[in-house]
């Protein structure tokens, strides 16, 4: 399903746990990481959209989570031709996404990466809010960038005691709006910040590795349908 600029409609997941930490993939047989993501199917709003995917991608259902916020628009990003099946050159351009910021209210055991035969990670691990953009594949860094910066109004603060950090918007009776304001304990950064893509990776002894599993040929390779979702 594809609007008439040639993007599919998609939603986009950045989960937190109770430390304001994101959930992070790691794509089948690749290097890169990424959030879950997926497409709209035919008939399902956005909302419905998300929680289907959470559950294919990383096992949690509605009662493990809530939603958090919403981007207000379409972030879209465009995909290289190479990338596209050669049929659908031409009409294919990428994808267009309402993104949802959730907070996991159930437990990191929750979480299943074979919760379907078709599984899109296979390794994951908690990330501090501002995730390393040089381990995402190109073409999606732009986007991400947008969501984390738009998103980062509303994660939840943890001690309500922290001095806050003022996102350059727009006071009201000299005292900041509670949505625009984030702790500098569990960010450090400002919205307006540039995310850096040199970030080093940790890696973190919680990865869960399936143990022998076969999966499928990563979906984003030059061989890939333009309908996949994750592309």
């Amino acid at each position: 399903m594809l609007d008439r600029d040639g993007f599919r409609p998609n939603v986009g997941i950045i989960l937190l746990n109770q430390r304001n930490q994101v959930f992070w993939g790691k794509r089948i047989r690749t290097h890169s990481w990424q959030f879950p993501q997926g497409g709209i199917d035919r008939g399902e709003t956005p909302e419905q959209a998300m929680f289907r995917e959470l559950h294919e991608e990383v096992g949690l259902r509605p009662e493990h989570v809530r939603i958090v916020a919403r981007t207000r628009d379409w972030l879209r990003y465009e995909v290289p031709e190479r990338f596209i099946r050669r049929d659908a050159r031409g009409y294919y351009r990428g994808q267009k996404q309402i993104w949802f910021l959730l907070q996991l209210t159930g437990h990191d055991w929750d979480l299943n990466l074979r919760a379907t035969n078709h599984p899109e990670f296979d390794a994951w691990r908690w990330n501090d809010y501002w995730v390393p953009l040089d381990v995402v594949v190109e073409f999606k860094r732009g986007v991400y960038e947008m969501a984390l910066t738009e998103l980062s109004r509303y994660v939840p603060r943890n001690d309500p005691r922290n001095r806050y950090l003022r996102s350059n918007a727009r006071l009201r009776d000299g005292e900041p709006h509670e949505a625009e304001m984030v702790t500098t304990e569990t960010l450090q950064v400002s919205v307006t910040t540039v995310v850096s893509y040199h970030s080093p990776l940790r890696m973190m002894q919680d990865m869960e590795l399936p143990p022998g599993a076969s999966f499928d040929p990563d979906p984003g390779n030059a061989g890939h349908n333009p309908g996949s979702s994750n592309v």
